[in-house]
């Protein structure tokens, strides 16, 4: 307990980042436990993550709780829910794209090079589910299992579950981000809701159900 503790400490502390000038200002989120069997990981922090200190605390988070089944209370409680995006402060805007509205930046790889490591070999033992949101974190955690694309990524959860099923360690279902910016992704994916969703609430009932 003491090792993760004194982890998260080094990690909240972190300004790296910014003394690089890679992000506009150090704000270190992430949400850590050694009981946490379900995870989410993430991309980064956005705007509204950055100035509250809660991860996904917009409307992304809102539809991401929606997906998972899970209320407000039960996603930030930390010895339910591990949240660890592959950067943990928001690294600012990049300049307006086709939709006119500025968009987050990528996450710097720097964060993930010092940290994530550490992190995993901390809390991958005791997980059962992790939710991979987005490119970022599937191409860490899946590495040549991804495919050409997010989408064909995320039709692959099924052979993920198998996996897990034969290996020891937790079941990795890819999803894509839950932001408004994926509107039309989901109403060309209609399989998404219909059969991803209903999998992953019922894998956190049961251990929700199942720890507490």
């Amino acid at each position: 307990m003491s090792s993760l503790n004194d982890l998260k400490k080094q990690i909240v502390s972190c300004t790296l980042c910014q003394e690089r000038r890679l992000i506009p200002e150090a704000n270190p989120i992430l949400q850590i436990s050694t009981t946490a069997k379900v995870a989410v990981f993430g991309q980064a922090p956005g705007n509204l993550a950055h100035q509250s200190g809660r991860p996904f605390f917009d409307p992304s988070g809102v539809r991401l709780r929606e997906w998972m089944g899970v209320t407000e209370e039960q996603f930030y409680d930390a010895s339910k829910v591990a949240i660890v995006p592959m950067a943990f402060c928001f690294p600012g805007y990049d300049g307006k794209g086709a939709t006119g509205k500025a968009g987050d930046l990528p996450p710097p790889a720097l964060c993930a090079e010092t940290w994530r490591q550490k992190v995993m070999d901390q809390i991958t033992p005791q997980l059962e589910l992790v939710l991979l949101v987005g490119n970022y974190a599937q191409r860490w955690h899946l590495g040549d299992k991804m495919q050409r694309t997010l989408t064909d990524t995320v039709r692959m959860w099924r052979s993920f579950v198998t996996e897990a099923a034969d290996e020891a360690g937790p079941v990795y279902v890819p999803l894509p981000h839950p932001s408004w910016r994926n509107i039309g992704w989901f109403k060309k994916n209609p399989w998404f809701g219909a059969e991803v969703l209903p999998f992953i609430q019922s894998q956190i009932r049961r251990q929700l159900d199942m720890h507490f």
